[in-house]
């Protein structure tokens, strides 16, 4: 495809990263999707790792996955509210919430985390690999959207 020029200039006009012709509906069902993906594959990786190892690294997982898929929940609540502020949107008393519970569940995280390896005393390794999960999906949606 040529490239445009842009106007009064002559020169041509950079073309746009297709992640960022994405519509706001889009980036809504892609983080929407990754963190039903994220849900469903921490469920069976903490399975697969109950059945081959035992239920505390499970658990440690499932802790990580759950704060992955939080994590994901939170962004997106985050996103929508500056999407709301950016199209203009009345946003009212709810910005003031979503950014405290933003930096609330962060909080919340650290004690999850603190306290499931202190209590749970599984594998640091399945802790850290449930954190990854969002990430990880996060990267795979981003690398389909891209090849669409």
């Amino acid at each position: 495809m040529p490239e445009e020029q842009l106007p009064g200039t002559g020169e041509p006009q950079p073309s746009l990263h297709p992640l960022a012709l994405l519509s706001d509906e889009a980036a809504r069902a892609t983080l929407a999707a990754t963190m039903r993906w994220t849900l469903l594959t921490t469920l069976l990786g903490a399975t697969a790792i109950w059945l081959s190892t035992n239920w505390r690294n499970a658990a440690m997982f499932a802790v990580g996955g759950s704060i992955s898929a939080a994590s994901i929940y939170e962004w997106l609540r985050l996103m929508r509210l500056l999407m709301d502020h950016q199209d203009q949107k009345r946003t009212g008393s709810g910005a003031s919430l979503v950014v405290a519970f933003f930096f609330l569940r962060l909080l919340f995280f650290a004690a999850a985390i603190y306290g499931s390896l202190k209590w749970i005393e599984g594998s640091i390794f399945a802790l850290l690999a449930g954190l990854a999960l969002a990430v990880i999906l996060l990267a795979w949606q981003a690398l389909r959207l891209l090849r669409n």
